[in-house]
């Protein structure tokens, strides 16, 4: 007899032994070749056209966005110690291996173009440090009257410069980030510096977000425990219930650095989805564990074991199916922190799965039954009192549950109408963040932190030489300007009217394109010869055939770019009179397909996986009606959620995107445990009423158990130093809580109405 008791107990043992061994693997993976991924770039497809012709623009014209050091002295700037740590400051930045030499701008490193008896000169504003008033006035005044620089690196109250550091996409790391900053900080004092930029955005996040997980993750366990206790009343459960996610979280990161796929700001959510998500099936099990033992007070624990995962082990693996199913549809998006977000939450969802089968059983045999008062001395219908009471409620009043619910629906739907999808950076920050002071600071001194550049493409060579099409490059610049999310723009026709004011004895009435291809030829040409002409090669290629403007934004959100792209499209057709194309290209303008791709990818998971659940539940049960009833819950959850995300201003990006496919894919949980139980009872009994109550006592209280400690889980997202994440977190709770209430009051009415399951019997009773 003690044999087979000893052989379950050793296979359990080793079970938990070979669980604990591949965990520390998967650890030690994490540690070794995790990494954070912190370019813009790489969260995008490299084969879709906008981002393939951007970066081709790109390399023609040597666009990359820029690190932007404001040095400010409220006295002015034109004091030999503030202009020789404008110098200082460059040079270092210039001696950095992240940082191209010649792509460093700055007062100390900009071209003073001028004009000499006849002739064209290209000096510099300044190489030895000004010390006598008089030279300090003249650099002044060389300043001023040159429109290529002033307020553009110099603000209009000369009391700021800008240092404008351009890097590769590839070379930003944390410690260039932190050099960067350590840099600046060295140099303050009497001067305030200010370090912003696309790339400094982009890292602030990348060092932030792992920091805030830090802090998130040992608050939601701490919450998880504080609930788990409350709701199954046992440190021994809610220790190994613990265990599955902390087990199934380890394993998708340790696959991830196994496969040396990069973590995304995004990813760092992972964490606290698996474990709000992994409780559910150990608080399944455990309900369902107790409840036998409350019918069967003397039973051993294998009897026990075996009763639990009897009963249990196919909702447990129906529910993490289709919750891994709702995960695997953001496969869809090409946006990649989506995709690998979806397919590693999945791979988590599914590993919780198999270790609640397969740790939670193996606990009980080598540790015993939970210690606990099971409460012998209430009754089962005392016990199930307050459920009995709520499934006849239900039923009672389900004209008024079914009119609030219509209302609901109708308000969400033209809430949905007003959703908007944003893809900045910035908008992740809190408002009165440094981060978010810096870019404003910089935004109201000077074109912006952002750029989007605008290609012109022709065909013919010499194009860009032509007086009218310059004429029209300057018109659509200055028509651009006159929104104000533009701040200035750059282009080949700022270097024609300046080069034509010089020659024509600084006078202002000569800053036009001139009337005569040959002399643009001319002053390019002589540019050429006295310039830097790599410099020229940022606003025009070799042959003339392609320019490229650089617009400049005092925002990265969604809405502003468009506005500024729908003023440049109007152009598009005055060009075409030209043989001109308009295309766009950098950062500004990538960020924007990224947010069609976002809503691209939104739609398709939603629709993917609410079609792929209606399948899956209707093989399933073996019904098709029961596929369509168990989406109910999940599809009202999903137009609630985006309706109220359009009736308070809250933006489809990266984060909430996953809205729609976490509510579907951890909603449907309970909906499959709900019919499962509804049908188990069903055929057992054939009493309609005693099915709703017995079904409501015990899948409406596992469920109402589920929910709580999954609300309370991402109620800890409030916490988070994101305004997406927070609204993330908010959103996603009360997802769960419609989901939950749509489960045990719609569906539940639903099936009721139907007579699923009772039309057999009903049938065999009018044939009697």
């Amino acid at each position: 007899m003690k044999c087979p008791k000893n052989k379950h107990l050793i296979g359990s043992v080793i079970t938990l032994i070979l669980i604990l061994i591949v965990s520390l693997f998967f650890m030690s993976r994490m540690v070794e070749n995790s990494r954070m991924e912190t370019d813009l770039d790489e969260y995008m497809p490299y084969d879709h056209p906008a981002f393939i012709f951007s970066d081709q623009a790109e390399e023609i014209f040597n666009i990359n966005d820029g690190i932007l050091i404001a040095v400010e002295n409220k006295e002015g700037i034109y004091n030999p110690s503030t202009l020789k740590k404008i110098k200082d400051i460059t040079r270092k930045l210039q001696k950095m291996e992240e940082i191209n030499k010649d792509d460093v701008t700055s007062l100390y490193t900009a071209e003073n173009i001028v004009g000499t008896e006849g002739s064209l000169d290209v000096n510099e504003f300044y190489n030895k440090i000004p010390q006598t008033e008089e030279a300090l006035q003249k650099l002044r005044d060389d300043v001023r009257s040159n429109e290529m620089v002033f307020k553009r690196i110099v603000s209009e109250n000369e009391e700021i410069a800008l240092i404008v550091a351009a890097i590769d996409d590839d070379v930003f790391t944390i410690e260039f980030y932190h050099a960067i900053l350590d840099l600046a900080k060295s140099y303050e004092g009497p001067e305030i510096l200010h370090v912003a930029g696309v790339p400094i955005v982009e890292g602030t996040l990348a060092y932030l977000a792992p920091k805030d997980m830090m802090i998130m993750v040992p608050i939601v366990i701490a919450v998880i425990i504080l609930v788990l206790y409350f709701v199954m009343r046992s440190v021994r459960n809610t220790i190994f219930t613990l265990m599955v996610v902390l087990f199934s979280t380890i394993w998708s990161f340790g696959l991830m650095a196994l496969l040396d796929i990069p973590i995304y700001s995004l990813s760092t959510m992972i964490p606290v989805m698996l474990i709000a998500i992994g409780v559910a099936d150990g608080i399944h099990l455990y309900s369902h564990l107790d409840l036998y033992l409350f019918e069967h007070p003397d039973a051993k624990k294998l009897d026990a074991a075996k009763d639990m995962i009897k009963g249990m082990w196919k909702p447990v693996v129906m529910t993490s199916v289709t919750t891994a199913v709702g995960f695997v549809s953001l496969l869809t998006s090409d946006v990649y922190p989506i995709k690998y977000f979806g397919l590693f939450t999945a791979f988590g969802v599914m590993m919780a799965m198999v270790f609640s089968l397969v740790l939670i059983p193996a606990a009980i045999i080598v540790f015993g039954l939970p210690r606990r008062k099971v409460h012998q001395e209430k009754s089962k219908e005392e016990s199930g009192k307050f459920s009995y009471k709520f499934a006849e409620w239900t039923v009672k009043f389900k004209l008024l549950v079914i009119s609030a619910t219509a209302i609901i629906i109708v308000v969400s739907v033209i809430g949905i109408n007003k959703v908007w999808i944003n893809s900045s950076f910035l908008d992740k920050f809190e408002k009165d963040s440094d981060i978010v002071q810096t870019d404003t600071f910089i935004n109201q001194h000077f074109g912006g932190t952002n750029t989007l550049n605008v290609i012109l493409d022709s065909d013919e060579q010499d194009k860009f030489k032509e007086p009218e099409v310059q004429r029209l490059i300057d018109k659509m610049q200055n028509d651009v300007e006159s929104i104000d999310v533009v701040g200035n723009s750059f282009s080949l026709a700022d270097y024609i009217k300046r080069m034509n004011k010089v020659m024509n004895a600084d006078d202002d009435a000569y800053n036009i394109i001139p009337n005569s291809q040959d002399l643009i030829a001319q002053y390019l040409l002589l540019y050429e010869m006295s310039g830097d002409p790599d410099n020229l090669w940022k606003v025009v290629d070799y042959d003339y055939k392609k320019a490229n403007i650089n617009v400049q934004l005092k925002s990265d959100n969604s809405k502003e770019v468009n506005r500024a792209i729908e003023k440049l499209d109007k152009y598009k057709v005055e060009f075409a009179k030209h043989n001109v194309n308009i295309e766009y290209a950098g950062s500004g303008y990538k960020a924007l397909v990224f947010t069609d791709l976002i809503l691209e990818g939104q739609i398709k998971s939603l629709l993917l996986s609410l079609l792929l659940i209606i399948v899956l539940l209707s093989i399933m049960f073996k019904k098709l009606s029961i596929g369509l009833i168990g989406s109910i819950p999940i599809t009202i959850t999903a137009v609630i959620s985006f309706g109220l995300m359009g009736l308070l201003n809250i933006p489809l990006s990266t984060t909430t995107a996953l809205i729609s496919s976490i509510a579907v894919g951890i909603g449907i949980d309970y909906a499959v445990h709900f019919i499962e139980r509804y049908k188990i009872y069903a055929l057992e009994s054939g009493d309609k009423e005693l099915t709703i109550k017995e079904t409501m006592h015990h899948s409406g209280r596992a469920i109402s158990f589920n929910a709580i400690v999954v609300i309370a889980g991402f109620l800890v997202l409030l916490f988070s130093v994101f305004p997406p994440n927070r609204s993330l977190g908010a959103l996603i709770s009360l997802n769960m809580f419609t989901s939950f209430l749509g489960t045990v009051t719609i569906m539940f009415l639903v099936l009721y109405k139907s007579n699923v399951y009772f039309k057999k019997k009903r049938n065999e009773d009018a044939n009697k």
